[in-house]
């Protein structure tokens, strides 16, 4: 094995994939310093606690348990060691908006399908009864039940050997993929072709397509630029369930970090970075409160501003216009709310989504805009955590996927908030207006300044075919010896799980690159 002891590390930032690859190097021997800009450790996986509400301001479904099994197997541990999981049922609810494209007035009736009264539209929730599902699916299309089920079956292969083989592996350069066994591996994968394209060869109804592309949004990409090997994401939907961690996604962080310290991280909030400077054994860390010289560095602040704010041109691995000419995956606008009494039309998670689901994408990719008609989420966690509202009150946010670099104004939010609520009384039969007595904001300048994201993305490059793998900017910087990125703009990608693995995979790097053998 090989060992960093004497080395010194500084992680600049404390998301997730910051986190993961603080314990793997301190577990390597390296001695580690996570410093984190702002008041508290999680990056966009951060919390909000005022008047008795506690909210996820960011990620809020666990989703691929095995991957936090497998992260804290790796030094000995479980997730139950931190924190206890329960299923949800249903895992989501969703509200289709008008009544166009609702099941034929012949159906037969399904246990999870019901047409509420006080919507056009129409109310499904998913539950962890596949049998179920294929149940509601054939109240839609003639066949859609044993669809779903192949379906499912090309989503669990491409899962199990695209994580082995492909995610769990840093395959970042061409040279990786030209290899027999990653050809052989490889074959029969769904790797090229758009999500779109597969889902239709599957099912026609347009809602029953919506149900398979809904969590594009964890991936930050829509039905026409991700590329179809995402159908691994129903596996993670239907096949591996829908989660959630005792304390929320913030106890999940809480757990990283005290296993970090049980390694012997060393952990600052409040300390941003300013400046890179220097090189492997000779770094120059500019912060408020003076230099810090370690002598390897991971940079967990976004690529982008690390490159473009943090490092002197010369330096620089991408030019202005490489950022300039990515593919962005939607920023957000947000509304935590705290409400008096229940919400019982609303499950742990609901989606609603219009008709016109193309038009909002296209909003957020083609002709950015704010929506006229948006797709949107609320996430309920009183439902489940009775500690994260005072009683007989609720905690819930609502989060409207829209595009990166929209004008964000007090004025345009105001009105959008009021268009929001609406739309949530019309579609869902929930009328929150008159019950809300905590309210916060948080939109595309928020983004921006919070964690300085490029244009405001909530969540970084989009999983585009020409942003997946190899076409994602590396772990180890090209111009900086002794720099390394982590988090997801790097492989594997966007999400907690992902940027979890990508921890590990920064940590190889740095190991193969400055580890040394331990003495026998």
């Amino acid at each position: 094995m090989q060992s960093l002891s004497g080395a010194s590390v500084v992680v600049i930032g404390g998301g997730i994939g910051g986190l993961s690859t603080a314990c793997y190097l301190a577990d390597s021997g390296a001695t580690v310093r996570v410093v984190e800009k702002n008041e508290q450790l999680g990056g966009r996986a951060s919390r909000l606690e005022r008047d008795g509400f506690r909210f996820d301001m960011g990620p809020s479904w666990y989703l691929m348990p095995d991957v936090f099994e497998r992260f804290f197997a790796d030094f000995d541990r479980t997730p139950t060691d931190y924190y206890e999981l329960t299923q949800l049922d249903p895992h989501y609810r969703i509200f289709f908006k008008g009544a166009e494209n609702a099941p034929p007035a012949d159906a037969p009736s399904g246990a999870t399908h019901e047409e509420p009264s006080h919507s056009t539209g129409d109310r499904i929730d998913i539950t962890p009864d596949l049998e179920r599902t294929k149940a509601l699916f054939e109240e839609y299309e003639s066949g859609a039940g044993d669809a779903l089920e192949r379906y499912l079956e090309k989503s669990r292969e491409n899962y199990e050997v695209g994580m082995k083989h492909f995610v769990y592996e840093d395959r970042s350069r061409v040279r990786d993929f030209l290899d027999l066994d990653v050809a052989r591996q490889a074959r029969g994968l769904s790797l090229l072709g758009s999500m779109q394209g597969h889902v239709e060869e599957y099912f026609d109804h347009p809602r029953l397509q919506q149900i398979m592309q809904y969590t594009l949004v964890f991936l930050g990409g829509s039905p026409s630029n991700t590329p179809a090997l995402y159908n691994l994401m129903s596996h993670v939907d239907f096949n591996l369930g829908v989660w959630y961690p005792e304390g929320g996604i913030g106890r999940v962080i809480d757990a990283i970090e005290e296993l970090g310290r049980e390694l012997g991280v060393q952990y600052e909030t409040g300390h941003p970075v300013t400046a890179i400077k220097g090189r492997e054994g000779a770094f120059i860390l500019e912060t408020a409160t003076g230099p810090l010289r370690p002598d390897l560095v991971v940079s967990n602040a976004d690529y982008a501003h690390t490159e473009r704010d943090l490092l002197t041109p010369d330096n620089r691995s991408y030019d202005e216009g490489y950022w300039e000419s990515r593919t962005y995956a939607p920023s957000a606008f947000l509304l935590y709310l705290g409400v008096e009494g229940d919400v019982d039309e609303l499950a742990h998670h609901t989606l609603v989504l219009p008709p016109e689901w193309e038009n909002h994408f296209d909003r957020i990719f083609e002709d950015p805009q704010w929506p006229d008609d948006p797709a949107y989420y609320l996430c309920v966690p009183s439902k489940t955590d009775a500690d994260v509202a005072p009683p007989d009150h609720s905690a819930l946010f609502v989060l409207v996927p829209i595009a990166p670099g929209l004008e964000d104004t007090p004025e345009i939010r105001e009105e959008y908030r009021d268009r929001i609520l609406t739309d949530i009384a019309a579609h869902t039969g929930t009328e929150l207006r008159d019950r809300i007595v905590f309210e916060e904001r948080f939109c595309v300048d928020d983004f921006a300044e919070r964690y300085n994201s490029f244009r405001g993305t909530a969540l970084g490059l989009a999983h585009t075919l020409r942003q997946t793998a190899l076409f994602r900017p590396p772990h180890r910087s090209s111009e900086v010896d002794g720099l390394y990125f982590v988090g997801g703009d790097t492989t594997p990608g966007i999400g907690m799980p992902m940027c979890l693995i990508s921890g590990q995979l920064t940590a190889d790097a740095v190991v193969t690159d400055h580890g040394t053998p331990e003495a026998t």
